[in-house]
């Protein structure tokens, strides 16, 4: 254990503690509608509708405890909050693949909402490590462990999920309890005990850390910015297992091959070509062009009509994966040191929020699109829902990218 906080801190821990996340939640992605489906008797429209109030319990509950976490982050260092995070999560999926029944999909991830602060803290783990101006290539390596995780994980879910539904949810819990060793025995604690901050529930709670956003100058307009987005990419992650398998037919294999082609692609756009492509058109640009790709892109989904149409619109949408780096690296270049953690884990909060709100929208339009009873056939009805939303998103960026700000102290 000591040996572990002797180590110097860097990138390449985080990076593969954020692989070892990815892979764990990318391996379940292409089976939990399914299990949902299962337990609601096969219809697709209320196990649609049931799956999207399954993902909004656990993102309510991530927003009321993603700033506590981030606070204790900031008190007590990152790797002691990554392991609480990591423990939640692997008991979240040994009682999803025991569960016997709906109730118990909802206790596990209760369990999981309420510990989920690892995304959140290492974020907070990469802003202590890096320089501001090296910030956006740091979030860029961050997005490629993402991409990495997840281009192996939905793969691995997707074909055992062919042999047994249930089967994803062990390896996953496999592959946290991995994480969980290497986080306890190899990560380096990268806030040191000098630039810590004492904890205080005012910025813990999830309105007092909204509210602490707004006393950060300069923030505010990101923070407004990272959920109108976060509300449309939520919509999109919520609603591809069932639009896929509805509309093209596609099989749990084939629905991990799909979100396999999304990690590929994101992996390299985010570890090789985030830094080329910012450093020719600034964090600022980056980040506008970024949304409006996202705005394109979610169009095409929702107009496709042929599942290989969907491959070519992953391949040129990942390129709108310069938006996140940019805007991490413009928001927390105005974050002192000491509040990282809190402000990242305000700004997982807001993700979090995010989710309780999304998901049932999502999926209760989606299933209102294939309803029967309904006036128009409209599957792809959340995807243009998204759209609109991240264009808001575009406008209030328009006007953050605008807005002068003075440099975070001591960052």
């Amino acid at each position: 254990m000591s040996a572990s906080t002797q180590r110097r801190p860097a990138i390449g821990f985080i990076f593969v503690t954020l692989v070892l996340i990815v892979l764990g939640f990318g391996i379940i992605i292409p089976v939990l509608p399914g299990l949902v489906t299962q337990f609601e008797g096969g219809s697709a429209a209320q196990g649609a509708s049931s799956y999207g109030v399954l993902i909004g319990v656990f993102a309510l509950l991530q927003f009321a405890s993603a700033p506590v976490l981030g606070a204790l982050s900031d008190r007590f260092g990152r790797r002691k909050v990554i392991l609480i995070a990591l423990a939640g999560t692997s008991v979240d999926y040994v009682i999803m693949g025991l569960a016997p029944s709906l109730g118990w999909l909802f206790v596990a991830r209760m369990i999981s909402g309420v510990t989920a602060g690892a995304f959140a803290t290492c974020n907070a783990y990469i802003a202590d490590v890096t320089p501001p101006e090296k910030r956006a290539q740091g979030f860029g390596l961050a997005g490629a462990a993402f991409g990495l995780g997840f281009a192996i994980g939905p793969a691995i879910g997707g074909m055992l999920g062919n042999i047994n539904l249930r089967l994803p949810f062990f390896a996953a819990a496999v592959c946290v309890g991995i994480n969980w060793l290497y986080g306890a025995f190899v990560l380096p604690e990268s806030l040191p005990p000098e630039r810590r901050k004492a904890f205080n529930w005012k910025r813990a709670n999830p309105l007092g850390s909204l509210m602490n956003l707004r006393r950060i100058h300069g923030v505010s307009w990101f923070a407004a910015m990272h959920f109108i987005y976060m509300l449309g990419q939520t919509m999109l992650q919520s609603i591809w297992v069932l639009y896929t398998g509805y509309r093209f037919a596609w099989s749990p294999r084939q629905i991990g091959v799909s979100l396999m082609i999304v990690g590929v692609a994101s992996m390299l756009v985010q570890g090789k070509l985030v830094g080329p492509i910012l450093k020719r058109t600034g964090e600022a640009r980056g980040l506008m062009l970024g949304l409006l790709t996202t705005v394109v892109v979610f169009v095409g989904y929702g107009t496709a009509t042929h599942g290989w149409m969907m491959y070519a619109i992953i391949c040129f949408g990942s390129f709108a994966g310069i938006a996140g780096p940019s805007a991490q690296a413009l928001s927390t270049r105005r974050v002192p040191p000491n509040e990282q953690g809190a402000v990242q884990g305000a700004l997982g909060g807001l993700q979090s929020l995010a989710g309780v709100i999304s998901p049932p929208i999502a999926a209760w339009s989606f299933a209102a699109g294939i309803s029967p009873d309904s006036r128009w056939h409209l599957p792809g009805i959340a995807f243009f829902e998204a759209a609109f939303l991240v264009f808001c998103a575009f406008l209030i960026a328009s006007r953050a990218v605008k807005t002068p700000v003075a440099p975070a102290p001591g960052g």
